[in-house]
């Protein structure tokens, strides 16, 4: 891989579609390794605007305004980084003779749950909770119910949009008497509106572990699988607030959930880094959902890896060689922004820094929500215990005013 100089006409370019809290962190990563970086998001100031060498605000469901800029920019490669694109768009300019990373076909699948758990459960015939479909809130009442003699979802299940991120449109439901509200949160709490949602039963597990798969080229240029150590999590409301790393698991169950990254992200296929989600039960592993990009709750790697997700990312999409190996157990813990404001201010830094082991990261993000993720505390330990708490004390500490 020959790397450009930015700037220049040799530059080699990279486009982040989206360019949040992490696109924030894979620019950086991408400009160590002397890349130029165009930046693109909805809004203003993104937290990646704010360190690219070029940054642009677009509606990137906008066919025409998405072609434009691309047209103009002429990067090598196109990183997608949230769900909120004209993938039909993606897939002309693909055509087009552009590099999407990792392929139009896996963003595709991955930004819609009824593409990715089709292919997961039907083509692949991966073992997933039981699920169906629904395009009205009749539809979804019959499917959790069992009616016509289909096999019922039953109570409690979770119900979601075809397309959201970050817990966003989704509701646990335990009674039919929620079934209405809960199409109408999920029908219009999406990132776009499909009129169609997805109903998942609920799973009896021990944890859910986000596991981090690199389709990266080794030395020789061949393409390889590489795992990070499996991260756990908890989830409020399906948004992250706490990983660490690494997360206990058998021999046999960590040998499954490897099997299922890899046959995932091989049907995806390209290069780059997957975050891939599963639910974990003594040896028993499901498939949840997967990410064609770095993930959430990868954030701990920023203190537990030599590299991070963000890096590792980089890295596999360029072409070069990565290094998934561990330093020492890691944790984060979210930092929300707590109050409404469009100029928010951070107190008590001190003494979230005073805690052992422990780092800060404020996104930037120019405005602030109650339960909006403004930045993340990270720390390390002895183990995922003490880092955890160390995590957790740091975050705390961290006062929105």
């Amino acid at each position: 891989m020959i790397l450009g100089t930015p700037l220049s006409t040799s530059a080699t370019k990279v486009m982040l579609l989206g360019s949040g809290e992490l696109g924030k962190e894979v620019i950086i990563a991408l400009q160590r390794l002397g890349v130029e970086v165009i930046a693109v998001d909805r809004y203003e100031n993104a937290p990646g605007h704010q360190v690219a060498h070029r940054a642009y605000t677009i509606d990137m469901t906008d066919a025409s305004a998405l072609k434009a800029l691309i047209a103009k920019e002429k990067p090598h490669l196109i990183v997608p980084e949230i769900e909120a694109l004209n993938t039909d768009a993606l897939a002309d300019i693909e055509r087009d003779g552009f590099t999407v990373i990792p392929t139009v076909k896996a963003v595709q699948l991955t930004m819609n749950r009824e593409g990715i758990r089709r292919l997961a459960a039907e083509e692949l015939k991966l073992p997933v909770s039981p699920y169906a479909f629904a395009r009205s809130a009749a539809e979804l009442k019959a499917s959790i119910d069992g009616v016509s003699g289909s096999q019922p979802i039953g109570y409690p299940c979770f119900i979601k949009p075809t397309m959201s991120s970050s817990g966003k449109g989704q509701s646990r439901v335990t009674e039919q008497s929620q079934v209405q509200a809960a199409w109408d949160y999920a029908a219009t709490g999406g990132r776009v509106n499909q009129g169609v949602v997805i109903v998942e039963g609920q799973i009896d597990f021990d944890y859910e572990i986000t596991l981090l798969t690199v389709r990266a080229k080794n030395s020789v240029g061949e393409i390889q699988t590489y795992f990070c150590e499996p991260i756990g999590h908890v989830q409020k409301s399906g948004d992250y607030v706490e990983s660490w790393q690494p997360q206990k698991m058998t021999e046999n169950a960590l040998k499954s959930a490897q099997a299922i990254a890899k046959a995932i992200t091989d049907s995806l296929g390209g290069l780059g880094l997957f975050g891939v989600e599963l639910f974990v039960k003594g040896d028993q592993v499901w498939f949840s959902e997967v990410s064609p990009r770095p993930h959430d709750t990868g954030m701990v790697t920023m203190c537990s890896q030599r590299f991070s997700e963000f890096e590792l990312h980089a890295r596999a999409i360029l072409g070069l060689p990565v290094d998934v190996s561990m330093r020492e157990a890691g944790a984060s813990a979210v930092i929300y922004g707590g109050i409404a404001s469009n100029s928010l201010k951070y107190d008590g830094l001190e003494a979230a820094l005073a805690v052992p082991s422990s780092d800060v990261r404020l996104f930037g993000k120019p405005e602030s929500f109650v339960k909006r993720r403004m930045g993340v505390a990270l720390a390390t330990g002895k183990d995922t215990d003490e880092a955890r708490d160390r995590a957790k004390l740091s975050a705390s500490l961290v006062k929105p005013i």
